[in-house]
């Protein structure tokens, strides 16, 4: 029997419910049958790093209370979580380092089909370098840059240099404490050595090091492969598009793009429009073409073409059950080798790209760089090749939304000010004035272990409605965008007095799409200039924001979530990290680690709850920086 998803969009629900009927199994299954999990690995407390194991660790009765070895519950717990800081750290950085591949190739090949698209980013992403373009044609330059950025990716001496962009309290924090990162390379291979067997066993000492090999990814491989995106690629601008499985035709080639690199997905977008493709495919039988995303890569090109997006994490199946994708064309990232069994019941074709992410039961065609037009003309042909072949019942659920997507740091210092007059000064104003409570980042995954789409919609509306300005990325950002809460009337709908005046004045949304989980680094970027701006306090930690992830899933939400707190803010999520039954280690990163960095995590499974801490710590910090109470009445009354 289908679970009900009574907080899902209209559109999943309905596709269930024909997953249902037609006997096609989903994630939610998948993840039923999976029931009950086991409660040693849910609590961290099963290690099994080294072959004298795998050891447990009794929380409860008379078992053993350290593994062969002599090692601790909290020291097998913060080993666990450190190598989860590791693999999300290197599954982001790696993305950065080939989108820094992809800016040598433009300098090293006159021929490249890509191009360097705002100079004036990447001049400035120079700067923090030391590099100048004075005198240099764009290949020279660029491929300068690249070489520099490619060669700190595995530096032995120095440290990151785009931690620079941080607030100075910040950066002193970083070098008193002993986290300022080196390398992204140094930092995860540290990270692997200090976790093996006999190494380091101190709970507090491993996840130091698990905080500066955040950072190496947050403010190092991350931010560098945002900041080199918007460079080749453009640094995107408010532009309006649509969300949800609805944005698809029937009498259209359905072309899907999933994953999370944009070397791909930019081309296909570019070339799907070319006009001997399109007439191939009216030949073929259908009207044209029609593109859409799923994951963090439909961010991607609906962020800078206004492409929609067809679904997020969670709908990927369910975007080929509507019977009318005649391709998935998938990278690396958030994919399922669980799709080839529903594929297998249609007639679309699953065909994978990266030598990273090969999966049975996908045509793989490999993806270069210095061929990629070559290669995206004939992965589109291919689409078109199959759309005659489409079989069954298709349906398409006549569910969409409008959103407006597309705000970078700097289009959100336009969007404020004025393209003359670029400036957070009114942001800033508006929350010394009373007007916005806060500021809140809501991010990340969709979880089977959650109601789909509660926790993200849950925690947005709550603070929507006490007027704190929302910044999304990732799959929060598809899912605010099914339910039009990316539209400037949403403001209207959803959001206290104080922030409908702001956005009524500035025409924003109350939720800005600031992008993939890769951009969380722009989240990054905005709260540096907020305190930049000056009036909130020296550093990030003393803002009025908080950051969510309701329902994270990804290692890659592990290291997310460690380097906004070695920035300074409280991280509120919804289930817990593996470490429950690692008493000590919990107290020190719910506690006593905002002594040291001046941010804490919170778990929080009631979500209405979890966005009432959240505003507790933002009423936390406006009291301290001695601000005006707020303007108007607020829902929720914080505790006296």
């Amino acid at each position: 029997m289908a679970r009900e998803l009574k907080y899902a969009d209209k559109a999943t629900q309905v596709m269930l419910k024909r997953a249902e009927e037609q006997q096609l199994p989903t994630i939610w299954d998948r993840y039923d049958a999976q029931q009950p999990q086991c409660g040693f690995g849910t609590l961290g407390l099963c290690c099994r790093h080294c072959s004298m194991g795998p050891c447990r660790i009794d929380p409860f009765g008379e078992g053993p209370k350290t593994g062969v070895c002599g090692a601790t519950a909290d020291t097998i717990a913060a080993r666990h979580l450190i190598r989860m800081i590791a693999a999300g750290g290197a599954a982001h950085s790696d993305h950065g380092r080939d989108v820094a591949h992809t800016l040598l190739m433009i300098g090293e090949n006159p021929d490249s089909d890509y191009t360097v698209k705002d100079m004036k980013k990447l001049r400035a992403f120079a700067e923090t370098y030391g590099i100048s373009s004075e005198g240099k044609d764009v290949r020279e330059f660029a491929k300068e840059v690249a070489e520099e950025v490619l060669k700190e990716f595995g530096q032995q001496t120095g440290f990151i240099r785009m931690t620079e962009k941080a607030p100075p309290a910040r950066v002193k924090i970083w070098k008193d404490f002993g986290i300022l990162p080196r390398s992204v390379d140094r930092e995860v291979v540290e990270t692997m050595h200090r976790t093996n067997i006999g190494v380091d066993a101190d709970y507090k000492n491993l996840i130091k090091q698990g905080l500066r090999t955040s950072l190496a990814d947050g403010w190092g491989g991350s931010m560098i492969g945002t900041e080199l995106e918007d460079a080749i690629f453009g640094t995107p601008n408010p532009i309006a598009s649509e969300a949800n499985l609805g944005i698809m035709k029937k009498d259209h080639v359905n072309l899907i793009v999933h994953g999370h690199e944009p070397t791909l997905s930019e081309i296909i977008a570019v070339v799907s429009q070319d006009k001997d493709l399109v007439e191939k495919a009216k030949a073929r039988g259908a009207k044209g073409i029609q593109l859409g995303g799923i994951c963090c890569t439909a961010n991607e090109i609906m962020m800078r073409h206004g492409i929609p997006v067809a679904g997020s994490y969670m709908q990927q199946e369910l975007a080929i059950q509507t019977g009318v994708v005649d391709m998935m064309v998938v990278d690396v990232q958030c994919i399922w080798p669980g799709l080839r069994e529903t594929a297998q019941c249609f007639h679309t074709k699953l065909v994978t790209t990266s030598p990273k992410a090969k999966m049975p039961g996908f045509e793989h065609i490999e993806f270069h760089e210095d061929k990629a037009v070559e290669i995206a003309k004939g992965i589109i042909e291919a689409a078109i090749d199959n759309f005659p072949n489409r079989n069954g019942s298709q349906y398409i659920p006549d569910v969409k939304e409008g959103v407006v997507a597309g705000f970078s740091t700097e289009s959100v210092f336009q969007f404020l000010g004025g393209t003359y007059r670029s400036t957070y000064r009114p942001l800033n104003d508006a929350i010394i004035t009373g007007r916005i409570r806060g500021l809140a980042g809501v991010v990340g995954c969709s979880n089977p272990n959650v109601d789909f789409e509660e926790g993200h919609l849950t925690v947005v509306k709550e603070l929507l409605a006490n007027d704190v300005l929302v910044a999304s990325t990732g799959c929060n950002s598809i899912t605010c965008a099914k339910h039009g809460l990316m539209q400037p009337e949403a403001a209207f709908k959803y959001a206290g007095k104080g922030l409908q005046e702001v956005c009524r004045a500035v025409g924003l949304p109350p939720v800005l799409h600031m992008g993939a989980c890769l951009d969380n680094s722009r989240i990054l970027r905005v709260l540096t200039n907020v305190v930049a701006e000056g009036g909130l306090g020296d550093d990030i930690s003393d803002l009025p924001a908080a950051g969510a992830a309701p329902e994270w899933m990804s290692e890659k939400a592990v290291t997310i979530g460690f380097y906004f707190i070695a920035s300074g803010v409280y991280t509120v999520i919804g289930k817990p990290l593996p470490m429950m039954g690692a008493p000590k280690l919990y107290k020190y990163i719910t506690d006593e680690i905002e002594q040291d960095v001046g941010g804490k995590w919170v778990f929080e499974e009631n979500h209405v709850e979890a966005a009432h801490k959240m505003l507790r710590h933002i009423d936390k910090k406006r009291k301290a920086l001695k601000l005006k109470p707020m303007m108007y009445e607020q829902p929720f009354k914080p505790e006296e």
